[in-house]
C-alpha cells in the first residue's frame, strides 16, 4: 500500500487509526512496543502520524488498552472477531486420528506459538466476511433465523444450504476483512517452509479482498483454482419485481468457486527448493498430466452432509485432489487453520498425508471429532488414487 501524504491522511474514515491499533495489538496477546504499533498501523492503512498513534494509546489507557512497565501496550479485551475460550488459561482440546490432529483454539494465538519453517502447506475455507461465522449470526442460523446467512427455500423435496449474503457487507466489514487476513498472512509466513502452497478457498465478489490482504502480507500469488460447480447463488429475477422484470438476473448465476494460490517465496531456484524444503510446486496427477487450475466439482451431496452437516462443507472428491496436489513430493504437514468440520483433514487422512487443524469454534470442534473418520472413510469421494 502507497504511503499516504498528509492531506490524504486528514481525510482519513472516523476511527480508521483506531480500528487499525486494535487489528495490530488483537495478534499480540503479549503486547507490543509503541514503535511496533506504529510500524503495524503505517502497514495496514499508510502514513500516520506518531502524534496520532500515541495520543490514541494514552488517552485510551485506561479503557482499551493496558500499559505494562516494560512500556508494551495491551488489549485490555480481545475483539469480538479474535475472542475466543481457547485463548483464554486453561488446556487446548485436541482430537487425534490417524495422521491428523485437531486442535480447538484461536488460530491467530495457534499460529504464533508454532515452531517456524514447520507447515508444508495450507488448504483453507476460511469464513469469507469473518461476519457471518460471529456468534450471534451462527445462532441465527442455527435456529433457521437466518441474519446475514440466506436459508433457501426446498426445491423438489431437496432442502438446500444456507448461504452467506455477502451483498449486505459494508465498507467497514469489508475493511476489517482485509485487515484479518493481511494480520492472518503476516502471522502464517514465518511458520511456513519456503515454497510452501497456500490454498484459500474464496468468493467472487470477496476475492479480491482477501488475495490483496495476502499478497501485501508478503505471500507470492500464483493464480487462481477454479471449482466448477453451479451453486443456488445469483441468478435470481429483481426483489419484488420479478414479474415486472421477468427477463432480467440481477447478477450472473454463479457456476464457479475461486481458490485463491499463493505460495511462500522459495530459496534459489525450484529444483533447490524441492530438494531443501520438499515444497515449490505442485504434485502431477500422472506423468503425462500437469496439476491443473480447473476441477470439475459438484455440490457437495446430502449423503456426505449428513456425516458433517456444516454449512460449508466442500465434498472429498474436489478436497482429496486438492490436498494430493499441494504437497509435490508427497511429503510434509498440511494445515488448515479454518478447520470447520474436519472436511481438509479428513482428505488428508485418505490421500495419506498428515495435517494439522485448528478450529475456534467448540460446536464445529466437536463435530469435526465425530466427522473426521467418517469423512475419511467415505466411498463416493472420487478417484484420487492417481497414476504415478
Amino acid at each position: 500500500m502507497p504511503p499516504r501524504n498528509k492531506s490524504n491522511d486528514r481525510r482519513r474514515r472516523p476511527g480508521e487509526v483506531r480500528d487499525a491499533i486494535v487489528t495490530v495489538l488483537s495478534t499480540k496477546p503479549r503486547g507490543a512496543p509503541v514503535s511496533e504499533i506504529e510500524e503495524g498501523v503505517r502497514a495496514l492503512i499508510g502514513e500516520a502520524a506518531s502524534s496520532s498513534i500515541r495520543s490514541y494509546l494514552r488517552l485510551n489507557a485506561a479503557s482499551i488498552f493496558r500499559r505494562e512497565d516494560r512500556g508494551l501496550y495491551m488489549l485490555r479485551e480481545a475483539p469480538a472477531e479474535y475472542a475466543h475460550p481457547a485463548n483464554r488459561e486453561g488446556p487446548v482440546k485436541s482430537y487425534s486420528f490417524g495422521r491428523s490432529n485437531l486442535f480447538e483454539a484461536d488460530c491467530i494465538s495457534w499460529l504464533q506459538q508454532r515452531p517456524e519453517t514447520s507447515i508444508h502447506a495450507v488448504v483453507t475455507d476460511p469464513p469469507y466476511g469473518l461476519v457471518e461465522y460471529a456468534s450471534t449470526q451462527q445462532e441465527k442460523l442455527r435456529i433457521g433465523k437466518g441474519g446475514i446467512w440466506r436459508i433457501p427455500p426446498s426445491f423438489d423435496g431437496t432442502k438446500r444450504s444456507p448461504l452467506p449474503r455477502f451483498t449486505v457487507l459494508s465498507t467497514a466489514d469489508l475493511d476489517a476483512l482485509a485487515r484479518f487476513f493481511f494480520e492472518w498472512g503476516r502471522i502464517l509466513l514465518p511458520v511456513l517452509v519456503p515454497g510452501a502452497n497456500v490454498l484459500v478457498a474464496s468468493n467472487p465478489l470477496l476475492s479480491y479482498v482477501v488475495s490483496g490482504a495476502l499478497a501485501q502480507a508478503g505471500l507470492e500469488r500464483r493464480g487462481e483454482i477454479v471449482r466448477l460447480v453451479m451453486t443456488m447463488r445469483g441468478g435470481d429475477r429483481p426483489k419484488s419485481a420479478h414479474e415486472e422484470f421477468f427477463g432480467v438476473s440481477v447478477m450472473p448465476r454463479s457456476m464457479w468457486e475461486p481458490w485463491l494460490v499463493f505460495r511462500k517465496p522459495i530459496e534459489g531456484r525450484v529444483q533447490d527448493n524441492l530438494r531443501k524444503w520438499k515444497t515449490g510446486g505442485f504434485r502431477r496427477p500422472s506423468k503425462d498430466r500437469p496439476f491443473g487450475d480447473v476441477i470439475p466439482s459438484a455440490p457437495t451431496h446430502k449423503s456426505e452432509r449428513s456425516l458433517a452437516p456444516h454449512p460449508s462443507l466442500k465434498p472429498q472428491a474436489f478436497l482429496r485432489m486438492l490436498i494430493r496436489g499441494v504437497l509435490p513430493l508427497g511429503e510434509g504437514i498440511i494445515l488448515d487453520p479454518f478447520a470447520g468440520s474436519g472436511s481438509t483433514l479428513s482428505a488428508a487422512e485418505a490421500v495419506g498425508y498428515e495435517s494439522i487443524g485448528i478450529e475456534k469454534d467448540s460446536r464445529y470442534f466437536e463435530l469435526a471429532c465425530k466427522a473426521i473418520p467418517k469423512l475419511a472413510a467415505f466411498k463416493n469421494g472420487g478417484n484420487y488414487e492417481f497414476n504415478l
